[in-house]
């Protein structure tokens, strides 16, 4: 005779089945989630909705015109850069991937003239065989002589090798160590202490130096104080920036920003408003009414635009009403246009 018990004990899979004996009620425990949910905020009361953007920049509008220093965060310990407490914002890079010995070479009449005017420091000019002299190239010599920079007579054929062979150097060529990056922070406090009004622009994602090149020299031109990088996924300094530049690298300091992000906090923590560049924005460029507060400027790669984190940051996004034709402008192109319409409309007050 078979034991039916011990089969059933070890049969895989055998269940034994029980009283559960009295059921116990929830107690009232999920009478919340019957009540559903709370109602939906309003657009602008959600931080993150444009609608809440244009509400806070509001706010803050209201704030700063009504006589309260826009610069006067509080300042805590370590100095300007404690109004944040991330640190990344408070720290130096102070060149881009570069070895302490690595050096920049610097190309074109105008940029080696603005170079050596600026006193910027130097190591060699490079100067082509048989080179058309003209003031320019008379100028970059007496100031190489002046400052005691050994000027280097090179066949063209090398010259093209130590520029870049994609690089038109107009016979002219001066080798300088790496840029040495100021601080987003220090800008805005050397700027206010000066009395001027700020005005910056911001580059997020944007990898071709000539767009960085163009962006400096349009805000040398409009009156801005720097322009920002960040460390990471961005275009540095570099000689062809200096060529496209014409030469304004020398006159408009470019800083380094560890962590666009935090930087910009700490821009609006001292009464500046940031505004991004995009396409789809909800704010068209003539309706801005920001132009004469101090002013951040925020502008994306032609491709991808702002980053969500830099979008949702900004206090408003602004859009240039273009051509139906023409899907998007150039970031060199749209950062200038943009600067002209508010050292237009600063000028006109």
């Amino acid at each position: 005779m078979k034991n039916t018990d011990g089969a059933r004990k070890g049969r895989p899979g055998a269940v034994r089945q029980g009283s559960k004996g009295k059921q116990v009620g929830s107690g009232g425990q999920g009478r919340q989630a019957l009540e559903g949910k709370k109602p939906t905020p309003k657009a602008e009361d959600r931080p993150y909705h444009p609608a809440g953007k244009r509400k806070a920049a509001a706010e803050r509008y209201e704030t700063a015109s009504g006589g309260r220093p826009r610069a006067a965060a509080p300042r805590t310990g370590a100095g300007p850069r404690a109004a944040s407490a991330a640190a990344p914002v408070g720290s130096r890079p102070r060149s881009r991937n570069k070895s302490a010995d690595e050096s920049e070479v610097v190309t074109g009449r105008n940029s080696v003239v603005e170079a050596l005017r600026a006193k910027i420091p130097a190591t060699a000019l490079y100067v082509a065989t048989r080179i058309e002299v003209d003031d320019r190239v008379k100028e970059a010599l007496n100031l190489a002589n002046h400052r005691g920079i050994p000027v280097l007579e090179v066949m063209r054929p090398e010259l093209d090798r130590l520029a870049g062979y994609d690089s038109v150097h107009q016979g002219l060529a001066l080798k300088v160590p790496p840029y040495e990056y100021a601080h987003p922070v220090d800008l805005l406090e050397k700027t206010i202490s000066r009395g001027q009004k700020p005005l910056f622009v911001a580059l997020d994602g944007i990898t071709d130096p000539r767009n960085l090149g163009a962006i400096i020299r349009s805000v040398a031109a409009f009156g801005g104080q720097g322009v920002i990088v960040p460390q990471r996924r961005s275009v540095g300094l570099t000689a062809s920036a200096w060529k496209t530049s014409a030469g304004a690298a020398a006159r408009t300091p470019v800083a380094m920003a560890a962590n666009l992000t935090q930087t910009l906090k700490a821009f609006k923590d001292r009464g500046v408003f940031v505004l991004g560049l995009d396409g789809g924005g909800d704010i068209s460029l003539p309706s801005l009414t920001l132009a004469n507060e101090p002013v951040l400027l925020v502008v994306g790669s032609e491709g991808k635009g702002l980053s969500r984190l830099v979008t949702e940051t900004c206090d408003a996004v602004v859009s240039i009403p273009i051509s139906a034709a023409t899907e998007s402008l150039n970031a060199g192109i749209a950062v200038s246009v943009a600067l002209y319409e508010i050292a237009r409309r600063r000028g006109a007050k």
